[in-house]
């Protein structure tokens, strides 16, 4: 075993157990980081307008505090944005991160000099947690590849501007600099395409052991490895034996990836944002996310189906139950108060606090009342190919609620690299699947409001042409599972191959 083998399991050791001591003492930190965030941002102007010298304890901050989403905190953020100090945090922002919001258009994230480094201690967690839990210290020998956005930043504005990943690439640890491809020009490639080529030709040769990004892209890469070498990625890289993932459920990729790699690897999950670093899987046993409770955030929960209230429930950590839906708030030492980042959450363990992400409360199917959500379709379709022996690469779901013939019903747009030997078994399974997850559709179903699902196959690379329609190729974009209405179904609908009714 080499040094840095050695090294690794014994920091490991000295990191998960002080992560363990902190997840036992939960609320306390919790309440700590919520009177600490408010008394360093009391002489703000949002601390001033929203009389945070008079807080003492949560009950207080939920009276002065309500819940805000980034078109409701724009009246700040504009201010934040043009340079103005001391509006959501002291001082300015050390970066802007940009992202695309679903209703605000461009969303841009404060990182201040206190949150930045949260982010990378908690990526640097979950790697050491899988070591921890595994033994396996191979990957830190060879070769590492983190497909992201590009670590330039846009320094023509009052604070420097770029994508979360690439902020992040200026900060990975010197002891993993050396291991670390592709070469920065590479990264520096805003088209995708092209980088994706390159990153292809620069790797190819190198002996690779963690490769790292969003399920979606990283497939992308892999499809371009196996097209140019003719033989999987496990043979290209034999060495490789972890995937570190976030942003997507991985399940409905993961038997096209383990056919692309030609074996199972071990993979891990996290949870980062924008808004902060919010959990990752300590546990490679488990496929369930550790709360990062002590890094700057003050985590708030409210059930889904209260969202909408002008006035809705909200609980701290020692408040939550197990099993419910939740939609997730933060307040961060970057200046976001109780702050609507769009995703839900549900518990799978109150001591330590766990989390599974269930979805994006903007994506959702309910035209007829059955708010079907990300975790039951993916659950469904994941039954799907298991049954079915089928591999896609991508699929989405919309209602179809004017149908020329017979009830409307759920439209399926699916991407398949392999169809199904048996059509009647997979679509009765995604169907079935679907009713026993959501009770809702059930009904509908049985009461003859909606008919079973229709199968819409589409040529692959749909939904690359998709993406790149939306200027949303790479990076941290992700493709919207569930939709509401019929925008991305109709860009599709011309491109059906056949259907399966």
């Amino acid at each position: 075993m080499g040094l840095k083998a050695v090294a690794a399991k014994w920091f490991a050791s000295v990191v998960v157990r002080k992560q363990y001591r902190e997840a036992a003492d939960a609320v306390r930190l919790q309440e700590k980081t919520l009177l600490s965030l408010v008394k360093q941002a009391a002489g703000t102007a949002f601390g001033k307008d929203h009389d945070f010298a008079g807080i003492t304890n949560y009950e207080a901050f939920k009276q002065r505090v309500p819940v805000r989403d980034y078109e409701q905190l724009r009246v700040y953020a504009d201010r934040m944005i043009s340079g103005e100090p001391d509006v959501l945090w002291p001082g300015v922002p050390f970066y802007l991160s940009k992202t695309s919001g679903t209703t605000s258009g461009t969303k841009y994230i404060p990182i201040s000099k206190e949150s930045m480094p949260h982010h990378i201690t908690a990526a640097r967690n979950a790697l050491l947690s899988y070591v921890y839990h595994s033994g396996n210290t191979d990957f830190v020998n060879h070769k590492m590849i983190f497909l992201q956005g590009s670590p330039l930043l846009d320094n023509s504005h009052a604070i420097p501007t770029g994508r979360l990943s690439g902020i992040v690439a200026n900060y990975v640890p010197a002891y993993l600099q050396r291991n670390r491809l592709p070469s920065f020009a590479t990264n520096c490639i805003e088209d995708w395409e092209t980088k994706v080529d390159k990153i292809v030709d620069e790797t190819i040769v190198q002996d690779m052991s963690l490769i790292s990004g969003i399920p979606s892209w990283v497939q992308m890469y892999y499809e371009k490895l196996v097209e140019k070498a003719g033989k999987p990625v496990g043979e290209i890289f034999p060495d490789f034996s972890l995937f570190v993932f976030g942003g997507v459920n991985f399940e409905p990729y993961r038997r096209r990836f383990y056919e692309l790699v030609g074996r199972e690897i071990d993979t891990i999950e996290t949870y980062p944002a924008s808004e902060g670093f919010i959990a990752f899987q300590d546990d490679p046993g488990r496929d369930d996310l550790l709360l990062n409770i002590n890094a700057g955030i003050f985590f708030e929960f409210v059930p889904v189906g209260e969202m909408d209230n002008e006035h809705p429930a909200r609980l701290s950590v020692a408040e939550v139950k197990t099993g419910e839906n939740y939609a997730i708030l933060l307040s961060t030492n970057a200046g976001l108060w109780a702050y609507n980042i769009g995703d839900t959450v549900r518990f799978t363990s109150l001591e330590p606090l766990r989390i599974k992400v269930t979805g994006r409360i903007k994506h959702y199917t309910s035209a007829f009342g059955e708010h079907v959500i990300a975790e039951e379709v993916e659950e469904a379709m994941k039954q799907a190919i298991e049954r079915s022996g089928a591999l896609v690469s991508e699929f989405t779901l919309a209602p179809q609620i004017t149908p020329e013939n017979g009830l409307p019903y759920h439209e399926w747009f699916v991407e398949f690299v392999r169809e199904p030997s048996d059509w009647e078994l997979f679509v009765t399974t995604l169907d079935e699947t679907l009713q026993k997850k959501n009770t809702y559709y059930k009904d509908l179903i049985k009461g003859h409001v909606l008919r079973k699902l229709v199968i819409r196959v589409i040529p692959q690379g749909s939904f690359v042409e998709y993406m790149k329609s939306q200027g949303k190729l790479g990076g941290q974009n992700k493709i919207p599972r569930l939709q509401n209405n019929r925008n991305i179904a109709d860009f599709f609908s011309s491109r059906v191959s056949r259907s399966i009714i």
